[in-house]
């Protein structure tokens, strides 16, 4: 037996794997409590196809927002700045009956400034939000 006083200077061989399991049980239900919540962030935007817009809310009541290349933004073909972007959005979501923000950017837009556009909408009380390629 090791450690018995045996006298031998034997190399102790065997592997305690209880300390190991413990840990890996422990990141497990660390994983599963911080799953769910990681799930849960995000913005949800709508995925628009020709066929879906039968029966619904017309164009023209959708409160529509382009961002230009050069980073200008306009909301119902009016152009605003950044101080007045929030005011402008707000007051057009106000006269939507649908509540549904259509934002419309090209590939040269900057992800961030569109991302910001979409929780600003989402701020001012959108209840629907669609993305919008430019130019086609």
């Amino acid at each position: 037996m090791a450690g018995a006083g045996g006298g031998r200077d034997e190399p102790i061989t065997a592997i305690n794997v209880t300390p190991l399991v413990d840990v890996c049980l422990v990141l497990v239900i660390i994983f599963m409590a911080v799953a769910p919540m990681a799930v849960t962030l995000g913005i949800k935007v709508l995925e628009t196809r020709a066929s879906n817009a039968e029966g619904k809310a017309s164009v023209d009541e959708n409160v529509t927002v382009k961002i230009a290349p050069d980073g200008s933004i306009s909301v119902d073909g009016a152009k605003t700045d950044g101080m007045t972007f929030r005011g402008a959005l707000a007051a057009a979501l106000s006269r939507s009956k649908d509540r549904m923000v259509v934002v419309s950017a090209d590939a040269a837009s900057k992800v961030g400034l569109v991302v910001s556009v979409l929780d600003a909408a989402k701020q001012a009380g959108a209840l629907k939000l669609a993305l919008m390629k430019a130019g086609s």
